[in-house]
């Protein structure tokens, strides 16, 4: 009998052992209560309580958390409707005020970024709205965080997730959009054309100019090539018209014998050439011409 009380008072021990122990996961904290009255928070890792007296009431998950917004319909200032909803992300700071600060922590934090955000955007207008989705942003959860403060919460961040129109209005948007790329392609093809009828101006100008000065740069060697060549005769002329006088010749005789000569190659290069006949007087001729004997 003994033995039987001894091994049931070591089974309760062992099991009043285990029920002491407590190991809290790393993203928790445990609310413990002794007889209905809160005592302590557990926090991760090994702890150990009253079995017969205390209780866990509430295991609070300390990670940021994500909280849907359903999708709602907000009036804005100018009486437009807008579809609107989005996401918050919060996370437990104080479990303790978590726990007995509020009946039920994510309903709470819902319906108060619902109001609030009915509140921020019924003072905008509709192209506000559409704008300013940063700034609402911002607003929205500098009011939330504040609020949720004595829940012992800690709103991290807000986002609108999507800003519909109702389906007429989004229809005229998107016509004005349109006609506003139309609008836009249409300037940057009258610019793009301005820009190269300008640079097909600038090229006609560039090409005249070019050619006019190549047509003074020739016309300028032309004359340089003419008086030379006339310098040149006339020192032929002098030259021989010098040589002439010293033996007794006729200079003008010489140069019309030239040209002569001249005139009758031309003709034998000529393809209705046959013969050319070539007086045996021709000089004669040439100073009979001139009075000369």
């Amino acid at each position: 009998m003994e033995k039987i009380l001894i091994v049931a008072l070591a089974f309760f021990a062992i099991v009043i052992f285990f029920k002491c122990v407590r190991v809290v996961p790393q993203a928790e904290n445990w609310v413990v209560e002794r007889l209905g009255k809160y005592v302590a928070t557990l926090n991760p890792g090994l702890n150990l309580i009253n079995p017969l007296l205390s209780k866990i009431s509430k295991k609070v998950d300390i990670r940021e958390r994500v909280l849907d917004m359903p999708r709602q319909g907000i009036i804005t200032s100018d009486n437009a409707i807008l579809e609107v909803d989005g996401v918050v992300y919060f996370k437990v700071m104080d479990p303790y005020k978590s726990f007995y600060g509020i009946q039920n922590l994510e309903w709470a934090i819902m319906n108060l970024a619902q109001t609030t955000l009915r509140s921020i955007m019924g003072k905008m207008t509709l192209d506000e709205s559409l704008s300013l989705r940063e700034k609402i942003n911002k607003e929205l959860l500098v009011v939330l965080d504040d609020a949720t403060d004595s829940w012992g919460t800690k709103i991290t961040r807000v986002e609108l997730k999507d800003i519909a129109p109702p389906a007429e209005l989004a229809k005229a948007m998107a016509l004005q959009l349109k006609a506003e790329r139309e609008r836009r392609a249409r300037v940057l093809e009258a610019e793009a054309k301005k820009e190269a009828a300008e640079k097909e101006a600038q090229g006609v100008k560039l090409a005249q100019i070019l050619e006019a000065e190549a047509r003074k740069e020739s016309a300028m060697r032309d004359a340089e090539a003419r008086e030379r060549l006339a310098e040149a005769e006339a020192n032929a002329v002098r030259m021989v018209s010098e040589s002439l006088k010293s033996t007794g010749g006729d200079p003008l005789v010489y140069l019309i014998g030239q040209e002569y000569v001249k005139g009758l190659t031309k003709i034998s290069e000529s393809q209705n050439a046959k013969f050319i006949m070539i007086p045996p007087d021709i000089l004669e001729t040439v100073k009979g011409i001139f009075g000369k004997k």
